[in-house]
């Protein structure tokens, strides 16, 4: 796809509506409306790279209560022309039509490559990617199980939420405050994952989020480079590609030096 001049690719990743109550999580949600609405004049396409909420599930006829505020953005911009992409992640992966029936927005459950102005891109949540975490991977394919969702779906809506709720709390205290720094490229599991790919299949750009910290990394002497987009929880961070030009950049000038650039 070429991008017309003028227009860009927008990526956004992580922001966990819904945590850690509503009142946070609302003035975090009309942050990123307002975000939404400034860049509708120049998106051409604009990714959400999961974890959009912090607990997702859709019953056959029931959909968690609130977010109308993005939901009907997100809408708005469908509406008007704009593509939007979502990739589920680790607190959202239980989708099943809603976003493209009602918003015309298509949903991913892995990475997925895509071209723009000459440019090769690996886009995915990220979790789940690389070597370790033998624990939640294994919890993962039980949780992206049918038949596992679907005994899900017979407890009430405010049983399932509950527990839900309770397990995403419990996720975010294990991480603790780990997310918070650089393990450098030996530690970091995207990075590497990034470079078993590079041996195969050449990417120009990696696009990740689940990390929650935001870093552009050189990955190789031909350019390749990892971008993680960080989260809008602390860093209020996104990716932008203007031509063939990629920036990892934050909305607010307070966060703009806590990206790691290497």
């Amino acid at each position: 796809m070429v991008i017309p001049p003028g227009k860009k690719v927008y990526f956004l990743s992580d922001f966990h509506l819904g945590a850690p109550d509503r009142a946070a999580s609302l003035v975090r949600e009309r942050r990123i409306v307002a975000f939404l609405e400034r860049i509708r004049a120049d998106a051409a396409v604009i990714f959400i790279v999961g974890d959009l909420f912090d607990f997702w599930y859709e019953y056959r006829t029931v959909v968690p209560k609130g977010y109308t505020r993005i939901l009907g953005k997100l809408a708005e911009l469908t509406d008007s022309g704009i593509p939007i992409h979502f990739f589920v992640g680790n607190h959202d992966m239980w989708m099943s039509g809603y976003f493209e029936e009602e918003l015309s927005i298509p949903v991913y459950h892995k990475p997925m490559p895509f071209e723009f102005n000459g440019k090769k891109f690996l886009v995915g949540h990220g979790d789940g990617l690389g070597p370790g975490d033998h624990g939640y991977k294994f919890l993962k394919k039980i949780f992206r199980n049918r038949l596992c969702q679907g005994l899900f779906g017979i407890l009430p809506p405010l049983v399932g939420v509950g527990i839900a709720g309770w397990l995403s709390r419990r996720s975010r205290s294990m991480t603790g405050s780990t997310d918070a720094h650089f393990l450098g490229e030996e530690k970091e599991w995207l990075i590497t994952y990034c470079r078993e790919v590079l041996r195969t299949d050449y990417f120009d750009f990696f696009i990740f989020g689940h990390r929650h910290l935001p870093i552009d990394f050189l990955l190789d002497s031909r350019g390749s480079r990892y971008i993680n987009l960080g989260d809008w929880i602390r860093y209020y961070t996104y990716a932008e590609l203007s031509g063939d030009r990629l920036s990892l950049l934050s909305e607010t000038p307070e966060t703009a030096d806590k990206i790691i650039r290497q």
